[in-house]
Parts: C-alpha cells; sequence; structure tokens
C-alpha cells in the first residue's frame, strides 16, 4: 500500500520512494490527456459487459438444457466437460487458440471455407478481435455458471412440478412458470457480483476479482490495440514497458478505488434484491 505513494510523485528508481519529487495530482490529469485513453475505457467496458450478458444468458440455457436430462451419468459427463476449460490458464489456451483460429490452418476457417466462406483473421482483425475474446471468455467460464445454476435447480421443490403436471401445464409452461423465477435470484446475484470486475474486461462471478487481463494479453498484437486494447493492458505497456512507473500506478490506483465502488453497489444490490450476504 505504502508504494501507492508513487501515483503523486515524479518516481525515479534511483531517488526512491522517499526521495522522488512530490507532484500532487499532476499524474492523475496526465493519464486524462494521453491519446487513446478513453478509447481504452471504452474497449474495456464493451468487452466486460458482454462477457458480463453471455456469461449468464449461456449458463442459464446450458444449466436448462441439462436439468432436463433423465440419464445421470451422461448429465454428471457433460457437466465435467464443460467444467473442465474453467481450469486452464490463458496461457494454455491462448497457444490453442491461436491454432484453432488461424486463417491459414485454424479448424474454424477450415470449415467456413468448406461452406464457401471467406476465411476471418479473428485474432488480427480489428473487428473481429473484441467478439473473438467474448466468446473464447464464455467457451471458458459457462461450465463454472452452469454448476452454480444447476445447484439452485436441484433446490426446486419437486412437488411444484407434480402439482403443476396435475393441473395441466406442460414443461415449457413448467419452465416459465417455476423453473425461471426461481433461479431469477441467483441470476441478478451473479449480474450484480460481476459488477466488480467490469473495469478489468472481466466477466463473471469466478473471474471477479481477477481480470480479463491474462486473456487479452496472451491473444493480441499491435493490430487490435484499437479495439482490443484494455486499462490493465494500457497499465502494463506505461508502467513495465514504458518505465512510466507514477502514471500506470495513477491509472492502477483510480481504477482500484472504482472497483471497490462498484462492487459495494453490486453488493448493495445483491442484498436487497437476493438477500445476499458474505457474513
Amino acid at each position: 500500500m505504502f508504494g501507492l505513494i508513487i501515483a503523486f510523485q515524479n518516481f525515479s528508481p534511483r531517488k526512491g520512494f522517499l526521495g522522488s519529487d512530490f507532484i500532487g495530482l499532476n499524474n492523475f490529469a496526465y493519464v486524462l490527456k494521453i491519446p487513446g485513453f478513453w478509447r481504452v475505457v471504452c474497449n474495456t467496458l464493451l468487452i466486460s459487459i458482454q462477457k458480463i450478458v453471455l456469461n449468464i444468458i449461456v449458463p442459464v440455457f446450458v444449466a436448462l438444457l441439462l436439468n432436463e436430462l433423465t440419464l445421470r451419468r451422461v448429465k454428471k459427463v457433460v457437466q465435467t466437460i464443460v467444467y473442465f476449460p474453467h481450469f486452464l490458464s490463458w496461457v494454455i489456451l491462448a497457444g490453442l487458440f491461436v491454432d484453432i483460429l488461424s486463417p491459414s490452418e485454424g479448424f474454424v476457417n477450415s470449415l467456413i471455407s468448406l461452406f464457401g466462406g471467406t476465411p476471418v483473421f479473428f485474432l488480427g482483425d480489428k473487428n473481429w478481435f473484441p467478439f473473438t475474446m467474448v466468446l473464447t471468455d464464455v467457451w471458458k467460464e459457462f461450465g463454472y455458471g452452469t454448476i452454480v445454476y444447476l445447484a439452485t435447480l436441484s433446490s426446486i421443490d419437486p412437488t411444484l412440478y407434480e402439482a403443476a403436471g396435475i393441473d395441466g401445464a406442460g414443461r415449457l409452461r413448467q419452465a416459465f412458470s417455476i423453473t425461471i423465477p426461481a433461479l431469477m435470484p441467483t441470476i441478478m446475484l451473479m449480474g450484480m457480483l460481476s459488477l466488480g470486475s467490469i473495469l478489468n474486461a472481466g466477466g463473471t462471478l469466478s473471474t471477479a476479482g481477477s481480470s480479463g487481463f491474462e486473456q487479452i494479453y496472451n491473444l493480441y498484437s499491435p493490430q487490435v490495440f484499437e479495439t482490443g486494447d484494455i486499462i490493465e493492458t494500457l497499465v502494463f505497456r506505461l508502467g513495465l514497458a514504458g518505465g512510466q512507473y507514477s502514471v500506470a500506478t495513477a491509472i492502477g490506483l483510480v481504477k482500484s478505488l472504482l472497483s471497490l465502488v462498484l462492487m459495494s453497489l453490486g453488493y448493495w444490490i445483491a442484498k436487497k434484491k437476493a438477500n445476499y450476504e458474505i457474513l
């Protein structure tokens, strides 16, 4: 925490924390003038919001489908398969996606070509890159959300379905009248708690507290900086690559404070709407 003082200094490693010149809020004013800074903020928010929305919709849909399976062994096998990517590092996954999404030899583009389409450079085209980040993150994390929603579905009283069946309600009607209303508190809770990671380009409760930095840093390139650069990759380039330690710390400090506010807001809404409490 003491190191945060360099956000208010013209920090020099030679002079150290106590010897560097104190310049007040100049670093924060400088950040606002960095070319493309607001574009980076917009990229972060755009990628985060899409991740949050899809990381709720896809797991709910998959959980509803799995809930309809009557073969328990098949259900457990599918759960394990979709949950497995959650444990893989983005360093490993980046290597896989570079091969799978390659415009010349990748599996995805081979399928596109097979059906007469034009190959797409998913990781090198600035228009495709943000959507590729969102979809690959959803692929990695939807298994985690599916497990959470399946746990909620298992807590629904089966007599409600029996009563609905006696009243003549079909499976679709039961889903809209019993299953989805029962899932709503969990859906709201997952959405609200994800607010804390919105400035990290994260997207789910499983990645709240960490960030999308690992994913994007391992997959992006200068060709897609315009649409793929996020706050944390900018901080990395300014701080470690550019040697602007004070400026990078100032950005990180503001981001952390805003994340704290958003996370507190998320917990407050979760308490009000879903009766969720940490303690």
